[in-house]
């Protein structure tokens, strides 16, 4: 079974066909200069017949609780989500109408928020007036897709049932999250009603007081529009030391920029209490397992982690990774783990489940 995998952010598009075998056949990459409704055309037409097209969303609502075939009552239940996540959904929608009117296979919507649905109520709930958690202000998490994936892929890995393991999941990226995963299943994570709370990351601030926000507005007029815009994009790293690229930032660091050596010491500050704070929803700690790019490639974002978590029994050597590995075998304590992220095979597996179902 071929899977035309669609996996559009907001300013880019990853398009793949995954075989049964979770291999890739064919990929294609764009950036924001291209248009995406083209690329995906062209593309389907050149990797030829495929069984379904299964497109990510980032955000699927309070509705959308697990891969869905999409007809035009679940297209409808999908614009609910345009307004928890305007930067993300839109494009995403806008791919999947036009797939539905070109590609006549099954159009299949794989949530990021889904693998987070059963996450307890006690961990989804903010204390607010309850009309703002009636008009649904809860933690949803994001990142489902690459969670669910080495999740699998860790417990592989480790030759153990993922059904039995606790582990932390980090994804560092450029966006940057983590989540507690017991017996499979999510328990906790740190983003919550927009991927904006938790971790630093790229160009997000992750988790601000709301009162020195507030205190922006009052006191120096900061409007909604230019909140939103710095948050997203003018935060985190960038707006710590200019620099978004973790690999820019840890070269200068070294050489002795401060304001890189700041921004990874805050970098790598928040992590570790995001990480051991997690660590707390599980009954044990049985492997930390890095993906997402920055978790694959930086070795010194990885050790550094492990050495200021050792309070959870983790190691401080690490032996390198090259794709998918076991870099620290634990010992009687936790293992280290790296895996490749593969939202595309993991979309390719729920599009797979969804229609044997």
């Amino acid at each position: 079974m071929r899977i035309l995998a669609v996996n559009a952010g907001s300013s880019s598009l990853k398009l793949s066909v995954v075989d049964d075998g979770d291999r890739v056949q064919d990929a294609h990459e764009t950036d924001g200069d291209a248009d995406p409704i083209a690329a995906l055309r062209d593309f389907a037409a050149r990797v030829g017949d495929v069984d379904a097209v299964a497109h990510r969303l980032v955000h699927g609502g309070a509705s959308i609780r697990h891969a869905v075939i999409v007809d035009d009552a679940v297209r409808h239940q999908l614009d609910a989500a345009v307004e928890l996540a305007p930067l993300h959904v839109p494009p995403a929608l806008a791919l999947l109408d036009a797939a539905r009117a070109s590609i006549d296979r099954p159009q299949i919507v794989c949530v990021d928020t889904a693998f987070h649905a059963a996450i307890p109520e006690f961990a989804t709930t903010y204390a607010i007036p309850g009309h703002w958690r009636d008009w649904g202000v809860r933690r949803y998490g994001f990142h489902g897709l690459s969670y669910a994936w080495s999740s699998r892929r860790s417990a592989e890995l480790l030759q153990r049932p993922a059904e039995k393991l606790h582990v932390v999941i980090a994804h560092i990226g450029s966006g940057v999250s983590a989540c507690a995963v017991r017996d499979g299943r999510s328990v906790d994570t740190s983003m919550g009603f927009t991927p904006l709370e938790g971790a630093v990351m790229a160009s997000r601030s992750g988790t601000v007081d709301p009162g020195a926000l507030l205190w922006l507005q009052e006191s120096h007029g900061i409007t909604v529009g230019a909140m939103t815009r710095l948050l997203e994009h003018g935060s985190g790293l960038f707006g710590l030391c200019g620099m978004s690229d973790i690999r820019d930032v840890e070269r200068e660091a070294a050489l002795g920029n401060q304001a890189c050596v700041l921004a990874l010491d805050v970098y790598i500050h928040v992590l570790v209490r995001v990480i051991g704070g997690l660590a707390t929803s599980l009954e044990r700690l049985d492997a930390l397992v890095f993906t997402g790019g920055i978790g694959e490639h930086s070795a010194l974002v990885r050790g550094r982690l492990c050495a200021r978590l050792d309070i959870l029994g983790l190691p401080d050597s690490l032996l390198p990774a090259d794709g998918d590995a076991i870099i620290a075998p634990g010992n009687g304590g936790p293992a280290v783990v790296v895996v490749t992220a593969r939202e595309d095979a993991q979309m390719a597996r729920e599009a797979r489940r969804v229609l044997a179902a």
